[in-house]
């Protein structure tokens, strides 16, 4: 991981599963490394256009330097990076790429049915408000 940037992830924020997930990393990541957007905001909608992401926005999505990562593969590099045992999920890198997106879009086509949604945005607490790049619209 490049440490002269933020790495931003992008994620449905007004999803509850997505919220629990960004909750999640926050935990695990003490170091601050990863920045936090919705992908609903303007500034999720402008990052998205810069990389010349055009697809549905059913899908986390990771910006590290240059790189866009979206669905299972953008998850696995988040989880590399975290403190704790969940690293080793990224052993999951070496199920086929095709595999892992049919089971991730499986749950993002249910993840409302299945964990709800939410009427706004995601308000962040003071102790992680700056951990969000998109708080000032």
């Amino acid at each position: 991981m490049k440490d002269n940037h933020d790495i931003i992830v992008l994620f449905d924020g007004v999803c509850n599963m997505c919220n629990s997930f960004v909750q999640f990393v926050i935990k695990r990541d003490p170091k601050g490394v990863f920045k936090f957007a919705s992908l609903q905001s303007n500034t999720g909608s402008s990052i998205l256009n810069h990389h010349e992401y055009r697809k549905d926005l059913h899908s986390i999505v990771l910006i590290d330097g240059d790189t866009l990562y979206t669905e299972s593969t953008a998850i696995l590099h988040i989880v590399s990076h975290l403190s704790g045992p969940v690293r080793i999920l990224s052993l999951f890198k070496m199920v086929p790429k095709p595999l892992r997106d049919r089971l991730y879009q499986f749950g993002a086509k249910y993840r409302y049915l299945l964990f709800g949604k939410q009427t706004s945005c995601m308000i962040p607490t003071k102790e992680i408000k700056s951990r969000f790049i998109d708080l000032n619209e």
